[in-house]
């Protein structure tokens, strides 16, 4: 039994309306003390596996490489390196931005992963791959346990 297939679209349906998506995120147990030791320590952590001896930043609760259950949390400093970055000349609304935003993947020294973030202190012409950088923390009074405890990361000399 052959049938033909049609090359034209289905018919399409259209409804009217607003669709508000409400969800919650939640931190999930390696999230919840990562962002803890941020606000209340000004201190990226990582987790290390006992077996293979990856360090994933942010922490995750197994190894992706062996499944090892992720128990040792290490500290992994403030200083990073700028392994890609962009440059945003308009907000989340589309409109022009006064001055443009630098977002990079900030990498530690033996870790996998890493964290974006912004860039401050540097002019757009400045950055680069491969960049040294430092994170700077709001004030401890300022801080929410959220990524943005980190106010953004600065060019460091080394």
């Amino acid at each position: 039994m052959s049938r033909e297939i049609s090359t034209c679209p289905l018919r399409l349906r259209h409804y009217p309306g607003h669709l508000e998506p409400e969800y919650a995120y939640t931190l999930g147990i390696a999230g919840e003390r990562f962002f803890r030791e941020i606000k209340e320590n000004a201190r990226i952590m990582g987790a290390k596996c006992k077996k293979c001896g990856k360090i994933y930043v942010p922490p995750k609760l197994y190894c992706e490489e062996c499944f090892e259950k992720l128990e040792e949390w290490v500290d992994v400093g403030t200083k990073g390196t700028v392994y890609t970055f962009t440059i945003s000349f308009l907000d989340e609304h589309g409109e022009k931005l006064e001055k443009p935003e630098i977002y990079a993947l900030i990498k530690f020294k033996g870790t996998y992963g890493g964290i974006v973030h912004r860039l401050g202190e540097v002019k757009p012409e400045n950055v680069r791959i491969g960049m040294k950088v430092q994170a700077v923390f709001k004030p401890l009074t300022e801080r929410k346990g959220t990524i943005n405890d980190i106010a953004y990361f600065k060019p460091i000399m080394e």
